[in-house]
């Protein structure tokens, strides 16, 4: 069951999962929501919903820095591989929910934060250490076999099997996991406050699982 908070209901989903673009459906039709908010940017929203996405250029760089133009190029790499093993393409749960909402005429809000200033704050942020770390495990195939073999893609992670991975992620990458998951956390628990204090109206909110469990937290310890 979501975590439900006020007029609020978070769903925690895995971006290249079958059940979650079974989850959404389903919880769209008992909650019956009034607004479904996404975990996307304008940016994003515009590359599921037209299907063609804006290849980064050599040009990009001076916008988000190399190591930001390098992991997009990577995490997109990555996405497609996993996306493979479970015949989802990456992003199906967005997808999923963009067109329901559609077709029911519900309206939707986008909460993230800007793709380009978050691959920006990554190459501000990210460390010599932890450039290192990552290439080195980028050939450790042997490593992230083992690691696919033992976690079940087509399912949502149980929160016992988030929380550890997260953990490992935050102690091996400290300024990579600050980007992308603590200043996200907290952008979109800000726009989720602002959206609860303006409409007493349903929200769904629609987030990767591992943003679920912090950010209900940021959203009750802003409003008590």
């Amino acid at each position: 069951m979501p975590p439900i908070y006020k007029n609020l209901v978070l769903v925690g989903t895995s971006h290249i999962s079958k059940e979650s673009v079974l989850e959404i459906e389903k919880t769209i039709d008992k909650e019956e929501p009034e607004i479904i908010a996404l975990e996307l940017d304008p940016l994003r929203f515009e590359a599921l919903v037209t299907k063609k996405k804006r290849k980064l250029k050599l040009k990009d760089i001076s916008k988000i820095g190399i190591t930001g133009f390098l992991f997009n190029i990577i995490g997109a790499w990555s996405s497609k591989k996993l996306g493979k093993i479970t015949k989802v393409s990456p992003g199906s749960d967005m997808t999923s929910a963009i067109k329901i909402a559609k077709k029911r005429k519900i309206p939707m809000v986008l909460i993230d934060r800007d793709i380009r200033l978050t691959l920006r704050r990554l190459s501000q942020k990210i460390t010599l250490i932890e450039k290192l770390r990552f290439v080195k495990e980028i050939f450790s195939f042997s490593q992230h076999k083992k690691i696919i073999k033992n976690i079940n893609l087509n399912e949502v992670p149980d929160k016992k099997t988030i929380k550890k991975l997260t953990s490992e992620f935050k102690k091996k990458y400290p300024s990579v996991y600050l980007v992308l998951v603590t200043e996200r956390n907290l952008f979109m628990a800000k726009n989720l406050n602002k959206l609860m204090t303006h409409t007493n109206k349903k929200i769904l909110a629609i987030i990767g699982a591992g943003h679920e469990e912090e950010m209900m937290k940021i959203i009750k310890n802003e409003n008590n």
